[in-house]
């Protein structure tokens, strides 16, 4: 027979928010005649005691030493987040997030998204990240393709809103710059306002229909993009600020931990990966520690949400943090500069 699964109380939460939020604020156990004497708390010290109890059995409670007060676990501080997420934030107005943090030069989108990243990073004193979208699903005005070495050919994107984007392609298909012009004519003569996914597409359909001349350019101008597609599979752009600010708090994490988790980041394939694996239409999520699956940010808690425009999804962008993350003040922000970033990308003129 399955075992009844525990429903908690409005009392039980009562006692588990209070234990959670007072250890975010101080960082060690919580005792039960501390919660007992907070001013929200109408029941006695020995409710309290049975109530803590029974959070610890369920699993949502921890105590740590024979005689001490208890911590949250993963489960307690999940519980806790979602109760947030029932809750209204703030309103997005009063985080004091200046223009300036998005602006970029002369419209290069990567200077925003590495703004962005400096602005996560500066606002919750943590790793602020920015995951780049992938130029092939990104709708463009205008598009150049330019020979820079024998096997190198840069794309130039000029976003529907002016922004631009640039990608080297490593290709072992030889091209001249006159055939590379061409292709940029016929692409931006026939693709404006498409993506580099629809071209493909419509050339692995159409070629055949080409004059024998022209055929042979648009063979390779499909390879190329084919290389790139495979290039864009395996090099996810990330960008990180704030590095120092996790350096700084190593009693918050295992310090061998900690270094496995830096020498991630300067590899970055594998955490921006695993990051992008957690992209989703929720307008914030919230992943801690063993929720994430990934022993090195165990002792991590990661805030994510996903920017873009209209109804197409770009990329993400967040915080990894401590477990011990002011969640209220947290949460918020990430949603704020998400949609700060989506405005921006959407109306950049």
């Amino acid at each position: 027979m399955a075992e009844k699964k525990y429903i908690l109380r409005d009392k039980d939460l009562t006692v588990l928010n209070l234990i959670v939020e007072s250890y975010l604020k101080l960082g060690k156990p919580i005792s039960s005649g501390s919660i007992a004497a907070k001013e929200q708390v109408t029941l006695s010290p020995a409710t309290v005691r049975n109530i803590m109890a029974k959070l610890e059995e369920q699993g949502y409670l921890l105590q740590p030493y024979t005689s001490a007060g208890r911590i949250p676990t993963d489960k307690g501080l999940r519980s806790y987040v979602n109760q947030l997420f029932r809750e209204a934030f703030p309103s997005w107005t009063v985080l004091d997030i200046a223009p300036d943090d998005f602006r970029q030069t002369r419209g290069e989108f990567h200077s925003l998204l590495v703004n962005a990243s400096k602005t996560l990073s500066q606002h919750s004193d943590n790793l602020g990240f920015v995951i780049s979208p992938r130029i092939s699903k990104i709708q463009f005005k205008y598009l150049r393709l330019i020979k820079i070495s024998e096997e190198k050919v840069i794309i130039i994107l000029v976003t529907i809103f002016n922004l631009v984007l640039t990608e080297v392609v490593d290709t072992h298909t030889y091209f001249t710059q006159h055939e590379l012009d061409r292709a940029s004519r016929f692409i931006n003569e026939k693709f404006k306002g498409k993506n580099l996914s629809f071209v493909h597409d419509y050339l692995i359909k159409e070629v055949p229909s080409y004059k024998m001349k022209f055929e042979d350019l648009l063979h390779k101008l499909t390879s190329l993009i084919e290389t790139y597609f495979n290039q864009e599979d395996k090099e996810h752009k990330i960008f990180l600020d704030g590095t120092s600010n996790l350096l700084e708090k190593p009693e918050l994490f295992d310090m061998e931990r900690l270094h496995s988790l830096f020498r991630n980041f300067e590899e970055k394939t594998r955490l921006t990966k695993l990051l992008s694996e957690f992209i989703s239409l929720d307008r914030v999520k919230v992943l801690i520690g063993s929720e994430m699956n990934f022993p090195e940010i165990e002792d991590c808690s990661l805030i994510l949400a996903h920017y873009g425009y209209d109804e197409q999804v770009l990329g993400s962008l967040g915080i990894i943090g401590p477990k011990r993350l002011p969640y209220k003040r947290i949460i918020p922000l990430v949603d704020c500069v998400a949609q700060k970033l989506s405005r921006t990308i959407s109306t950049h003129k």
